[in-house]
């Protein structure tokens, strides 16, 4: 397995990510399918966020996830940037996909001139496996008011030192 940067909308592995994400989070939006392409199209950029990243098996894509400035959580825009639309194809999970991806996070924020991520989500226990720190909690309005957990990924502060989580 590999974790590859998509690139291009010609790749024959977008459209299948362009499923997965209208599946998961366009109908949740009232997305149509070209606006979730447009969406996932803005996202494949090399110079600059939002990038996307795709776990491979051979030509198969497995599983995804994309780093992005914008304020994923509108109710904290103070927070940024952030892992987003983190997901493993249900055909794949429980293959460690999951785990290659999250360890492949760190070097490809790196790479992109991060120190830090943020993400929140309603997993508990489980990114904390992957050095992520439980900052809190905050409240989430779309698609349904809910409260979720916000985590954050110390990437690399000055000489390497951690800087604590402060929300």
């Amino acid at each position: 397995m590999r974790i590859i940067r998509l690139l291009t909308t010609a790749d024959p592995v977008f459209p299948v990510l362009c499923a997965w994400y209208g599946a998961w989070l366009g109908e949740v939006n009232g997305e149509t399918a070209e606006e979730t392409a447009q969406t996932m199209g803005r996202s494949l950029n090399a110079g600059r966020l939002p990038q996307t990243f795709v776990a491979m098996e051979g030509a198969t894509p497995l599983g995804m996830y994309q780093l992005a400035m914008a304020d994923d959580l509108t109710t904290r825009p103070d927070l940024y940037p952030w892992l987003i639309n983190v997901y493993v194809a249900p055909l794949y999970r429980g293959r460690r996909v999951f785990r290659q991806m999250m360890e492949s996070v760190p070097g490809n924020a790196r790479a992109a001139g991060l120190t830090e991520l943020w993400l929140y989500t309603e997993h508990e226990g489980l990114y904390e496996k992957f050095g992520w720190e439980f900052c809190g909690t905050a409240e989430r309005f779309r698609p349904v008011r809910e409260t979720v957990r916000l985590y954050r990924l110390n990437i690399c502060g000055a000489a390497g030192e951690t800087v604590p989580c402060e929300i």
